[in-house]
């Protein structure tokens, strides 16, 4: 995923609320908007590196939004808006080995009461059918991951009942006799596996496994991250 607006680094000094931190930039401290509703308290420290893009929204409170930071030499996007932008680019490219045969990609859809981040097809269908061939469709929902310790990934940073109900919700589309699958986007590269953050969240660590036992796909793959461009590129081991 190309980032085409002008990105800068700067120096982070502070984040008040979710929605928005303090920077230096050149020695003027100044507000921007963080894309991301997650803690990042390891992320976001005092005096790091931070990567801001600017935004041309003339409406916009801040000029630029807080993208990416670094974590020592590591460098970790943080928006929340950029995993399913990079897990489509995935699919399209072919680069979830396991669904590569899933060539009709549609975002936002809902099975049930559910909606979920991708609806995917092996053949195009209409979108007025109302009998649809289970075998031919597969859902997938996408979860961006920032928290990083000794190379371990973990998620969430913050409970989420969301989260928990998406996986949930998975285990139904697969016993409807549909594909599902569950994508953890890795925002961050050089990464040894991914776990559930169960000291956090418990709950959601036993849905994920409840989920896996269920036939629910599990895939977890890191991103090359670079101050403009962030793309998906290798699988890693998920361990539950």
């Amino acid at each position: 995923m190309k980032i085409d607006k002008n990105v800068r680094t700067a120096k982070f000094v502070k984040r008040p609320n979710r929605f928005q931190g303090y920077v230096d930039i050149d020695g003027t401290e100044e507000m921007v908007h963080v894309p991301n509703t997650g803690r990042c308290r390891e992320i976001l420290k005092e005096g790091a590196t931070v990567l801001i893009r600017a935004e041309d929204n003339p409406n916009r409170k801040t000029r630029y939004s807080l993208i990416a930071a670094y974590k020592g030499k590591r460098l970790i996007n943080i928006d929340s808006q950029a995993p399913n932008k990079i897990a489509e680019e995935a699919l399209k490219n072919e680069v979830i080995e396991d669904l590569k045969e899933y060539r009709d990609i549609r975002r936002e859809k809902t099975f049930g009461n559910s909606r979920f981040d991708f609806k995917l097809c092996i053949e195009r269908q209409d979108e007025d059918e109302l009998i649809a061939s289970p075998e031919n469709e597969y859902y997938l929902e996408v979860k961006g991951v920032t928290l990083e310790d000794n190379r371990e990934t973990r998620f969430p940073d913050a409970p989420t009942e969301r989260g928990t109900k998406h996986l949930l919700e998975l285990i139904e589309v697969k016993k409807s006799g549909r594909g599902a699958g569950v994508l953890f986007v890795i925002q961050m590269d050089d990464i040894d596996y991914f776990r559930p953050n169960d000291e956090m969240d418990p709950e959601f660590g036993k849905a994920l496994r409840s989920a896996k036992e269920n036939g629910v796909d599990i895939f977890a793959y890191c991103c090359k991250v670079e101050m403009n461009e962030i793309a998906l590129y290798k699988r890693i081991p998920v361990k539950l």
